[in-house]
């Protein structure tokens, strides 16, 4: 609806033309009646209306001094005057301020301010149709320019470089000269925690197109000479220039652009990246082969820190077997699992990786080590707890594979391990109904997300309502009762065993709002997470 505001120091005007008008059936809202224009000027400062309909001569400010204020501030707002005033100067003042129309009110009839109205509402319509068009326009030329960048690094990375001249000129239509002598210097960004970031804003494209704007709002704002290429939705290429003879630490520079990225990213998507820096080049050829050099880097990548900048030095993978000592292992999670102890699993699970980073193990290899250890634990449990879901091979290999670093692959697996012994403590083989303990494991593995009824309904191929009755009967509670009450045990864990902000935990549970995650956990606990993480401290 548009906003139309009523300023005339005649109250009575004021009334009739209030309650002659059909406000709503005209899609308008009358936001304000004010007597003078001081008034009305201090509530459009909280509140802007779309049309203003006001009277010339009021106490305090005028109509014409109100209209100029307001256009000052909205210039595309809709005015109007009423007056008893039909002298030609008025009028003439009125034009200059592209008033749209002058009512005397001595004829002022309530079918003249309709059909003045109806202009109106035309007239914004025609200008909103108009903006959104252009909008749409700057939006499709933005996205053909990223996905022409896109090609032109994905060109660089995959296929031979044949005419560098070429290649300049490319570079230099994407904003970033580059002639003989300079220097560029190729730098690979990592949105960290992809999945939780994909999660966040639902979507590659959306993540994709966030990440893009943030990053070139970042370079414009530090005034370097960087163009930035989205690879994939978690993967970024930056190239910084610097002329010949450079006077000043290119690398040093290239930091601290990053470290304005890094800021420009965490405040405005609340999302963390990691960059590599590559050699310092001269010739296009150089620079294909320091990308290419950073990408192969998968050891470095693998186990770099959360928010780290770092020169991308290639790394060797260690020579010793992670299997080696496999039966241990697994044996050792089976009594953790069986004894519920979900402090022994993160201690364990951490010692296990932080060993694996020591000797540098292969990516490839920590994760068939973690697919195996998972699966043989669940083959060792199926029998004493009941478990049935053959989703849980499924889910374990196809995000594994999405999971591209040391640290998200600790919480992922402290993660499943400790969902695994929620849902024996819930089902525990007491349910004689399989589908309330495969509901019950659901939920377990997904607390990193919303969860609805139907949702689990759908996977165990059951009519909501019997199932939610059904959950009922067997678990004493209804199934939301339980995902909050899961989602907020596994919020005490996070908040006793991690040193994770309070907005970082409500993420990982899949709530996006955290007033509501805090207003839940304090229903739930008496406390609220911070009063809970102190109280916890102080035992």
């Amino acid at each position: 609806m548009y906003k139309v505001m009523l300023v005339d120091d005649d109250y009575p005007v004021l009334e009739l033309i209030h309650y002659a008008i059909d406000w709503e059936a005209l899609g308008l809202r009358v936001i304000g009646l004010h007597e003078n224009g001081a008034s009305a000027l201090e509530a459009a400062m909280k509140e802007m209306p779309d049309i203003l309909i006001t009277d010339i001569g009021m106490p305090k400010m005028d109509g014409l001094e109100l209209i100029k204020r307001m256009k000052e501030l909205k210039p595309d707002i809709r005015a109007a005057i009423l007056s008893c005033h039909s002298e030609f100067q008025y009028a003439q003042q009125a034009v200059k301020l592209q008033v749209q129309d002058y009512l005397l009110k001595d004829t002022l009839e309530p079918t003249a301010i309709h059909k003045l109205l109806v202009q109106f509402i035309g007239g914004l319509k025609e200008e909103n149709e108009l903006q959104t068009k252009q909008l749409q326009m700057e939006h499709l030329v933005d996205r053909n320019k990223a996905l022409m960048k896109e090609k032109f690094i994905r060109s660089i990375i995959h296929q031979p470089l044949l005419d560098s001249d070429k290649w300049r000129k490319e570079l230099l239509s994407f904003g970033l000269p580059f002639q003989s002598g300079e220097i560029i210097i190729p730098v690979i960004g990592i949105v960290d925690d992809y999945r939780l970031a994909k999660h966040r804003y639902l979507s590659d494209d959306v993540l994709r197109f966030a990440v893009d704007n943030v990053v070139e709002e970042a370079i414009r704002a530090d005034g370097m000479l960087s163009v930035h290429f989205n690879y994939n939705p978690q993967e970024s290429v930056l190239l910084q220039t610097f002329p010949a003879g450079l006077k000043v630490n290119g690398y040093d520079e290239v930091r601290g652009m990053m470290s304005s990225i890094q800021r420009a990213v965490k405040q405005s998507l609340k999302l963390s990246m990691s960059f590599m820096i590559g050699d310092s080049c001269t010739t296009p050829e150089q620079i294909k082969a320091s990308i290419t050099a950073i990408r192969a880097n998968s050891i470095g990548r693998f186990y770099r820190s959360f928010g780290s900048i770092t020169r991308s030095i290639p790394c060797s993978a260690g020579e010793g077997d992670m299997f080696d000592g496999f039966n241990q292992a697994s044996e050792q999670l089976r009594e953790l699992l069986l004894g519920r102890d979900g402090g022994g699993v993160r201690a364990t699970v951490m010692n296990w990786l932080a060993k694996a980073e020591q000797e540098r193990y292969p990516p490839e290899m920590v994760k068939d080590w973690i697919l195996k250890l998972l699966l043989d634990a669940k083959l060792k449990l199926q029998s004493i707890l009941h478990y049935r879901s053959a989703q849980w091979i499924d889910i374990n290999h196809s995000e594994l594979l999405e999971i591209d670093s040391h640290a998200e692959l600790t919480e992922w697996l402290i993660g499943h391990c400790v969902s695994a012994i929620a849902a024996a403590d819930q089902t525990g083989g007491q349910s004689r109904r399989t589908e309330v303990a495969e509901a019950c494991q659901f939920v377990s593995l997904h607390l990193d997300r919303k969860i609805s009824l139907e949702e689990v309904a759908e996977q165990l191929f059951m009519n909501p309502s019997y199932f939610s009755r059904l959950f009922k009967k067997e678990t004493g509670e209804t199934f939301i009762e339980y995902v909050t009450r899961m989602k907020m045990h596994r919020a005490k864990e996070l908040l006793d065993q991690t040193d994770a902000p309070v907005g970082k935990i409500c993420g990982t549970l899949g709530y996006d709002n955290q007033s509501y995650f805090i207003k839940l956990f304090k229903s739930f606990s008496g406390v609220t997470p911070v009063e809970y993480r102190s109280q916890q401290k102080r035992v």
